[in-house]
């Protein structure tokens, strides 16, 4: 983060500079891989940062934390009086209802949506995603409604899709041209993208794209109870609302003191120590701190969210203090560890040895449909293809981040490459497909032996090691 975004130290609005380095160090102890983070205070910035190649001006897939802008803009849509909470679902899309309207189907109600309500047994996503290019508002009407709606909890991003869709039946533009005019605009907002189906209605769950301190301000909107600069863009009362604890503590069936177990609002988790929080997987947050007037907003890469959270307790909500504090050596300490984050990548030789390689390999089956990969490396450039599903060529150079496009997932990504020779002779490729936050780990350590693809959270999971043999090799 430049040093012109961090605005006043920490220690300036009462919180120690020690404390965000302890912070740091806590996260870095568990492996656990940040992107970017921004901490506010007293409406101020007092510390923020991004792991290089990660930056500010970045967007990163922000996962189910994009749920608080779909409830945010019913929000807008409640306070301009074009809808309203207590509205039935099936009389907003009347042309998407199944054969049979049940009881249950009928008496859903917008605020159900919110809530996460709906009277589904279970999450619905995969029924929408099924459709393809159909209709995904009649794949969710037509999925039975076991229980009363307003009365069993069941986390689903299906019901965040049907916000955003019934924002763009009401308004006649996505979701995304709601909200940038009346809330991302005023807010600074720059680069925002958001994944739409194939009808062209924002996912609403997940799909939006932010840079992290957009995030950040989104956080001092709700801190504000609507109000950004001096003007309400959002009515404090929906704020409340967002944030209040409609879905009773205890109600999630985790551990009663997860903080998944504190309670849900409207597209917004409770959290313990009174805050509350918007939260994507892997590592995405928009932390809510009252009573410390402070937020946090994290973009990150991270297999355990909890530890995230558990780290925030300790170091930064648990440190802050009502009073000015002295700057010291932890002030410029700080500075300096902020201004150099850079991800943890694979050590390799400085300059590179300059070796000549083409080789040719071939995949066990595999559920990501890859097929072969040919590696060629000349002097100091090189490509690694994907033969399969989705084929990829992917170019770099040795020793340098190289920035190109990927084809995955039936979309185009931003991707990051850096590949060099490690000193036990291993080639060591680091893929970033940046905005989504995924990373994939290629090794190939000698001409008999297998090249190694380690497909990194989000998209594939941790730990995930594919292997293909070597059918031909060259020099």
């Amino acid at each position: 983060m430049p040093l012109s975004m961090v605005q006043v130290s920490p220690e300036s609005l009462g919180l120690p500079s020690g404390a965000v380095l302890a912070w740091l160090d806590a996260l870095a102890a568990d492996g656990l891989e940040l992107h970017g983070f921004t901490l506010r205070r007293s409406g101020r910035v007092v510390a923020g940062g991004h792991w290089f190649p990660y930056g500010p001006e970045r967007v990163h897939h922000v996962y189910s934390l994009s749920k608080a802008f779909a409830a945010v803009g019913v929000g807008l849509l409640v306070q301009e009086g074009r809808l309203g909470v207590e509205d039935r679902v099936v009389d907003l899309f009347p042309d998407a209802l199944p054969p049979v309207v049940d009881g249950h189907l009928r008496a859903m109600r917008v605020e159900d949506l919110l809530t996460m309500r709906t009277g589904h047994a279970a999450d619905v996503t995969d029924a929408l995603v099924a459709a393809g290019d159909g209709d995904w508002a009649a794949a969710f009407l037509a999925q039975p409604v076991a229980f009363r709606p307003g009365t069993h909890f069941v986390y689903s991003s299906g019901a965040s899709f049907m916000l955003s869709a019934l924002v763009q039946r009401v308004t006649g533009g996505t979701l995304l041209d709601f909200l940038t005019p009346r809330l991302l605009e005023p807010l600074g907002f720059r680069g925002a993208h958001w994944v739409s189906n194939a009808r062209g209605v924002n996912l609403g769950g997940w799909g939006l794209h932010l840079r992290t301190g957009d995030v950040a301000r989104f956080g001092q909107l709700l801190l504000n109870r609507g109000v950004w600069q001096g003007r309400t863009l959002l009515a404090p009362a929906w704020v409340d609302a967002m944030s209040a604890a409609h879905v009773p503590p205890g109600t999630n069936p985790d551990d009663g003191n997860s903080d998944w177990a504190q309670g849900y609002g409207y597209q917004l988790w409770r959290c313990r120590h009174g805050a509350y929080r918007a939260d994507g997987a892997f590592g995405q947050f928009c932390v809510v701190m009252p009573e410390q007037d402070m937020v946090l907003a994290v973009t990150a890469g991270v297999g355990d969210m909890g530890r995230v959270l558990d780290h925030t307790w300790t170091h930064l909500l648990g440190n802050a203090q009502e009073s000015p504090l002295s700057p010291g050596a932890d002030t410029e300490a700080l500075r300096v560890r902020c201004a150099g984050l850079m991800l943890d990548v694979p050590e390799i030789l400085d300059p590179p040895p300059l070796r000549d390689v083409r080789a040719h390999f071939t995949f066990s089956p595999n559920d990501e449909g890859w097929e072969a990969a040919t590696l060629t490396v000349t002097s100091e450039r090189g490509t690694l293809i994907l033969d399969g599903r989705v084929p990829n060529t992917v170019r770099f150079t040795l020793n340098a981040w190289e920035e190109q496009t990927l084809n995955t997932w039936g979309t185009t990504v931003a991707l990051t490459v850096r590949a060099g020779w490690q000193a036990d002779g291993t080639l060591a490729l680091t893929l970033l497909l940046i905005g989504d936050g995924a990373r994939w780990e290629v090794r190939w350590p000698a001409p008999d032996a297998p090249v190694t693809v380690h497909l990194c959270a989000p998209h594939y999971g941790e730990g995930h090691t594919l292997s293909a043999r070597a059918s031909t090799l060259g020099a």
